[in-house]
């Protein structure tokens, strides 16, 4: 590109505004959003057609959610497979073609099911030039995601390289800080690529966690022991990233995906729900964990304590928190269970004597990623003697606390109360 273009991010949310700000480092940037903002380095404007005016290239990056109930707080695998919503995109794209020529690009990264963009969205844009890209982020690392990608996703009507994807791969190129794969498909490729990029990530933890709970069951296993043993063995198995047991697959994004997927499964009369299974042993696993917290506190007459209920650690999101699940679970065997958060619960108590689930793994959480956490765990609040910590990541020493148990979850060599 000879000349820089003029950026228009439309939806500045918890995804959106970090990725603005981060293309707000080279490009001269506007925002539009339905709520307050307040950038670091770009400007918002409040009309949305005075947002998209002279604008070169108009991200949209608006949420296409499923109900409240599918988030994955609570059991999913019984609800109906459900498509996303994808009003808010719609409705966006009906404000702003009438205000748009042919000189300007429309990029949606927001995801999508395959063959969407080409049904549903793009009878919508008329006036100007459209692409496809979704990004490959997650919350809390955003701004490190977004320059440092796998690879990044370009999404045309008929997958040509020239062009608009040209011109796309050139507007990243001052951005990235790797070199990351540019794969440049048809829209419905970027579709496929991005969603199912996402449920391998489920498939993934749903499997190692399937270990922990073999560990668990049957006794004289180290889950870490058969998982190292896995994601080193790169011949037929893929890398070691969620090869860590623990808690299971949570966010906005991945269990929502897998409902997504479900419905077009159906839609598309596969005949088969192999992302219901995923979905089922995602509930299952959490239901497994919850029946070991409550007899353990049945045993020592305890209160159940989640050290964490964001859905990850350094975030105050609650949207698809497993620490939730395992909560609801905890709920339906009878027992009442105390979340220990400071970024999501005010008046965290000073000290807590009870049994303690460490649901948050920084350590664990940001591996692979430019976050920096510090190497010992920092707790939310003071564990007090007589109590017992179940740790699913078993990084815990065991003379961690003075006079507390620590049991190792998934490690079931010759310890008790594990």
């Amino acid at each position: 590109m000879t000349k820089k273009p003029k950026i228009c991010f439309i939806g500045v949310g918890k995804l959106g505004q970090p990725c603005a700000e981060v293309v707000a480092e080279q490009y001269d940037v506007v925002g539009f959003d339905t709520s307050t903002r307040t950038p670091k380095n770009f400007s918002m404007v409040y009309d949305i057609v005075d947002a998209v005016k002279d604008r070169d290239i108009i991200f949209v990056s608006v949420p296409t959610p499923h109900s409240k109930e599918y988030g994955g707080e609570t059991p999913i695998t019984d609800l109906p497979p459900k498509n996303f919503d994808y009003s808010i995109v719609q409705d966006v794209f009906n404000k702003i073609n009438p205000n748009l020529n042919k000189n300007q690009l429309v990029v949606l990264i927001s995801t999508v099911l395959p063959g969407t963009v080409r049904r549903h969205l793009m009878p919508l844009l008329t006036n100007c030039r459209f692409i496809y890209n979704p990004y490959l982020i997650a919350m809390g690392s955003v701004e490190w995601d977004m320059v440092n990608p796998e690879m990044l996703i370009i999404g045309t009507d008929d997958g040509s390289e020239t062009g608009d994807a040209a011109l796309l791969t050139d507007f990243y190129k001052p951005l990235m800080k790797n070199d990351p794969r540019m794969i440049i498909g048809t829209w419905d490729e970027a579709e496929c690529i991005k969603i199912f990029y996402n449920t391998f990530i489920s498939a993934k933890i749903g499997l190692v966690n399937m270990i922990l709970d073999v560990a668990e069951k049957n006794g004289n296993i180290n889950v870490d022991v058969v998982t190292d043993a896995l994601k080193s063995s790169t011949q037929r198995i893929m890398g070691p990233r969620y090869m860590r047991a623990g808690l299971g697959d949570a966010g906005a994004c991945h269990p929502r995906d897998n409902i997504a997927l479900r419905w077009l499964s159906n839609e598309l009369d596969l005949g088969y729900d192999l992302f219901g299974a995923l979905m089922d042993s995602r509930d299952l696993q959490a239901k497994n964990l919850a029946k070991k917290l409550v007899d353990i506190a049945d045993s020592t007459h305890l209160n159940i304590f989640i050290h964490g209920k964001a859905y990850k650690p350094l975030v105050d999101f609650v949207d698809g928190s497993y620490s939730l699940l395992v909560g609801h679970y905890i709920s339906k065997l009878g027992k009442t269970v105390q979340y220990i958060d400071p970024l999501t619960e005010s008046g965290v108590p000073t000290g807590i004597k009870g049994v303690v689930l460490m649901a948050h793994s920084p350590k664990t959480t940001y591996a692979g990623t430019g976050v920096v956490v510090a190497n010992d765990y920092k707790l939310y609040t003071k564990i007090m003697p007589g109590s017992v910590i179940v740790d699913p990541w078993r990084e815990l020493p065991l003379d961690f606390i003075p006079e507390v148990k620590i049991v190792h979850y998934g490690n079931t060599r010759n310890t008790s109360l594990s």
